[in-house]
């Protein structure tokens, strides 16, 4: 049985509301894999940070804790680059393999758990409030949903180019199990991530209704410049289909230079008044090829902070950051932010 007309209505007010509760505005967590490789990960595998949730699972933990003590109210799961396909090409079984999608929302729920036991103790942190404790504020758990391109682990999430072959229903019947499955996982909402054509938000939205997913999601895209996703796609189509899936609660941008998103996020609000998150990476350049980051134009966490008052008058109201960027460059964004639970200067 579908939603009614109220169920569908308080899907895509969830981030408003929750934006109400939070003041106004709220932080989203930073890069994942590449602070888990700064932990010791070693992610050179076709699972990338998906890996640790074999190997690592109390490393996961602890990056999502450095987030929430940085100052997030977000924090999105380790399954960007987990699918079930991706899962078995390891010979790992089906069953085994949604556990693993169903954990990565467990271990960032334990996360937000501990963090909130942590709330009532004693603390000398500069993460701490003037009691020294740590800030008690809402915050949701995001079950991420990377591409297609991301499965395939050949730089395609940074084109958008996956061949004539790959149609509508190929990447609808690739998402479908994994998005039930994070659905009814426990996480607050989906986070389709790093969203690289016209075609994959297509899926995305056509599968929310399909499912009948109940849970809110957002979706954001990668972007190469001020006006286009990485395919060459218009944002202003890009975000308009987004923007007519009644599940859609928010719109955004993820994984692009910060240098692009005032106009990415003014071109979105023409077509949309749902709530716009983004989340830049630091503005160094992926190498598909030879899987790394390549320094160019990289925004220091004072730099990056620069433009958050840019991206706030163009209309975003959920900031935080992607790869290459730290708990430092979320400490800064939670300070920058006009936000009741911000972190203290």
């Amino acid at each position: 049985m579908g939603f009614s007309t109220a169920t569908r209505v308080e899907l895509s007010s969830f981030i408003s509301d929750f934006l109400d509760k939070s003041g106004g505005y709220a932080v989203v967590d930073g890069g994942f894999a590449t602070e888990l490789e700064r932990h010791g990960a070693d992610l050179n595998d076709s699972l990338w940070s998906a890996k640790c949730l074999i190997s690592s699972p109390d490393l996961i933990r602890r990056v999502h804790l450095d987030y929430l003590e940085a100052g997030a109210s977000i924090i999105i799961s380790a399954s960007y680059q987990a699918t079930l396909q991706g899962f078995e090409a390891k010979g790992i079984s089906r069953d085994q393999g949604e556990a693993l999608l169903r954990r990565s929302v467990e271990i960032a729920c334990e996360a937000r758990d501990i963090y909130n036991d942590r709330c009532g103790e004693g603390s000398s942190d500069d993460n701490a409030n003037d009691d020294g404790n740590f800030r008690r504020r809402p915050i949701l758990v995001a079950a991420s949903v990377g591409s297609y391109g991301a499965f395939l682990a050949d730089g395609s999430e940074y084109s958008g180019n996956y061949g004539d072959e790959v149609t509508l229903n190929t990447l609808k019947d690739f998402h479908r199990r994994r998005v039930q499955v994070l659905a009814d996982s426990g996480a607050d909402l989906i986070a389709f991530e790093t969203t690289p054509n016209k075609l994959e938000a297509m899926a995305y939205a056509e599968l929310l209704e399909e499912e009948d997913i109940r849970i809110p999601a957002w979706l954001s895209f990668s972007c190469k410049d001020g006006t286009s996703v990485v395919s060459g796609d218009s944002i202003l189509d890009c975000a308009s289909i987004a923007d007519s899936c009644s599940k859609v609660a928010a719109v955004g941008i993820n994984c692009t230079p910060p240098r692009y998103i005032q106009a990415l996020v003014q071109s979105i609000r023409k077509v949309t008044s749902k709530p716009v998150v983004i989340y830049p990476n630091s503005g160094e350049t992926y190498d598909g090829i030879r899987k790394e980051w390549v320094k160019s134009t990289g925004a220091g966490d004072e730099d990056f902070v620069s433009y958050v008052g840019k991206w706030r008058e163009a209309g975003a109201s959920l900031i935080g950051g992607c790869c290459r960027t730290t708990p430092n460059t979320i400490r800064a964004i939670s300070r920058a932010l006009p936000n009741k639970y911000a972190q203290p200067s």
